[in-house]
């Protein structure tokens, strides 16, 4: 469906910063957008078990057999890589994030060597053939879509239980805003669909911060869990209504719901980020008298 072109210079854009100086929630959105992470490329790794599932039609039984099972791999490598994709575009998009737990690409490739292994041996038994078909799928597979992270981001210093309960709480909160965009699409309404777009990016600048500084996640988690919740439940709601009834009133409401919603997790987004600055100022004061006493003189900035 065609959508109408937004931005600064469209009829309906809007500068980029507000009077005072702070960015607007459609420039935040436009800063924060992402391309999917997965491509054509990953898309295209679907077709070989696709060509190897037909040609096995006319191997015979043996042959057949072997050739799904090749299929099977390849199409399960394509999934898993479709799904390590998108774990190293999240761990990219964090300034502070933990390894994959699981190593989704290395097992892709993994599930590539194997189907490629099974594919030789249907056509041509060996083990040493198979070995070399599997590696070199392998080894294709990796340079060309690489490893996973494999080592943790921004977590020196950050106690392994706190940014662990982060983690989930942050967790939790994505699910809650992707339940959002899935509800929203009912009502197929674009401009309710940007705005809701607008207060997640919103939303996910305040779960940012409380990534960075798992001390936060106290005066944060009533908004990541409690009132995306609300969010989630009321946007189900008004997509149902308007889907209906095309209801302009249930729109308007829904409409100041978010407007409340973004200026409320904005705030507390601003304060949290002040304190971090004052409790910044507070260990460089007590490092600067700390050094004084040692008789190592500062200039004090004016």
């Amino acid at each position: 469906m065609a959508q109408r072109f937004g931005g600064k210079y469209s009829p309906s854009g809007q500068d980029g910063a507000r009077p005072d100086g702070r960015p607007t929630s459609s420039s935040r959105m436009t800063a924060t957008a992402r391309v999917n992470p997965v491509g054509l490329r990953a898309n295209l790794m679907f077709v070989p078990a696709a060509v190897m599932m037909l040609f096995s039609l006319a191997s015979g039984a043996a042959g057949l057999v072997l050739g799904l099972v090749s299929a099977g791999l390849w199409a399960a490598s394509a999934v898993m890589l479709r799904e390590g994709l998108k774990a190293e575009a999240a761990y990219d998009d964090r300034k502070v994030a933990r390894r994959p737990a699981l190593p989704r690409k290395i097992l892709a490739a993994s599930l590539c060597g194997l189907g490629g292994a099974v594919g030789a041996w249907s056509s041509e038994p060996g083990v040493v053939t198979a070995a070399l078909y599997g590696v070199a799928c392998v080894g294709l597979h990796l340079a060309a879509f690489g490893l996973d992270p494999l080592s943790d981001k921004g977590v020196e210093g950050i106690d392994d239980f706190q940014s662990a309960r982060v983690a989930r709480v942050v967790d939790e909160a994505e699910t809650h805003l992707a339940a959002m965009k899935d509800a929203v699409l009912r009502a197929k309404d674009r401009s309710v669909e940007l705005r809701v777009d607008q207060f997640q990016a919103v939303a996910r600048d305040l779960c940012r911060t409380v990534e960075e500084d798992p001390r936060d996640l106290t005066a944060a988690r009533k908004y990541l869990t409690v009132y995306l919740l609300g969010a989630r439940d009321a946007t189900i709601k008004f997509a149902d209504i308007f889907a209906r009834s095309g209801s302009t009133e249930a729109r308007a409401d829904y409409l100041a719901l978010l407007d409340d919603l973004e200026q409320n997790f904005a705030a507390r987004n601003e304060k949290l980020l002040l304190e971090d600055r004052g409790d910044l100022n507070i260990e460089i004061d007590v490092l600067r008298a700390r050094l004084e006493r040692e008789g190592v003189q500062l200039d004090r900035p004016s």
